[in-house]
């Protein structure tokens, strides 16, 4: 899908044909797409199709005046129930002449916070700026994300107190790797937005590079943010482990304990059934005599097992 947008009196707007200062929004494009997009443009194919690759790696390209910046977004999956929570995907921008393209495989939170209309001082024509606020508003959403896994490990820390089962172990192993994820992106983008400051790649006003310390400052945090967590995870999912594993030894000891003093009446029980001359055989209240028997050695047997706290 190609969407075109234009600054209009002061409003984002949606137009049909590309124009000096637009913005063209791909999601994933198809093949007819990104031939027909690059032969308006003059952008090169490979970098359309590059952006598009969930595992192309965060880089800045420059080809014929045209310029690809591959950055890591964060993203939530759509299906609570999936098995990773957060994820992260690449976003291509594509600066060539008097245009900016944006490239993603799917619908970016990112691109839809200027879509929108929530991010202030945006305009298309200052595509420096653009592609700025697009590195802070990715640090600030990552930011955003580590919150709320913040939140799930907690959530998933109360459960886990009295739990048995893997089930939510198996929740902590997930989050952890969206945090391996976040991590890897964090520092890539670290990376990018270094360059920037460096190389004369995009050309940048003073506010412009204050925007982009902003920026730079908020992914430090976000790294910083990531380590502690997934530190934090790691002794949780350690000490979990432990637990879970003390948990069914409690449990298996108490089984064994009360296994043992059933044996006691059964043991009696089978003596009495055996073929045999026995006490008390001959007696009228030879089964009064058994299961009163039966019955004080349990209770003895109960009350060893008590003091030794096997129960």
């Amino acid at each position: 899908m190609i969407s075109i947008h234009k600054h209009i009196g002061g409003k984002l707007g949606e137009i049909r044909q590309i124009e000096d200062d637009c913005w063209i929004n791909v999601v994933n494009p198809g093949d007819a797409e990104i031939k027909s997009l690059a032969e308006q443009t003059g952008v090169p194919q490979d970098f359309l199709i590059d952006a598009l690759d969930i595992d192309e790696r965060a880089r800045i390209e420059t080809d014929d005046g045209s310029v690809l910046i591959v950055v890591h977004t964060p993203m939530r999956s759509p299906d609570e129930d999936d098995d990773i929570p957060f994820y992260t995907l690449p976003l291509g921008i594509i600066k060539k002449d008097r245009l900016i393209i944006t490239v993603c495989r799917q619908e970016n939170e990112i691109i839809q916070h200027f879509l929108d209309g929530r991010v202030k001082n945006f305009l298309i024509s200052d595509r420096a700026r653009f592609i700025i606020q697009i590195f802070l508003n990715t640090s600030i959403t990552f930011l955003r994300h580590l919150k709320e896994i913040n939140k799930k490990s907690n959530m998933l820390e109360d459960n886990l107190h009295k739990s048995m089962k893997n089930e939510a172990l198996i929740k902590l192993v997930n989050i952890e790797k969206s945090l391996v994820y976040f991590m890897t992106s964090v520092k890539a983008n670290e990376l990018i937005m270094a360059r920037i400051t460096r190389a004369d790649i995009v050309r940048l006003d003073e506010l412009d590079k204050d925007l982009l310390d902003d920026a730079i400052t908020e992914n430090l945090q976000a790294i910083h943010m990531t380590k502690i967590y997934s530190n934090i995870l790691s002794g949780l999912m350690d000490a979990f482990a432990s637990i879970i594993s003390n948990n069914l030894n409690v449990v298996m000891k108490v089984l064994t304990s009360v296994t043992i003093i059933l044996m006691i009446p059964n043991l009696i029980a089978s003596m009495y059934g055996m073929n045999v001359e026995l006490p008390f055989q001959h007696s009228m209240n030879a089964f009064i005599i058994v299961i009163m028997s039966a019955l004080f050695l349990s209770i003895i047997g109960v009350l060893f097992f008590l003091k030794k706290k096997w129960l």
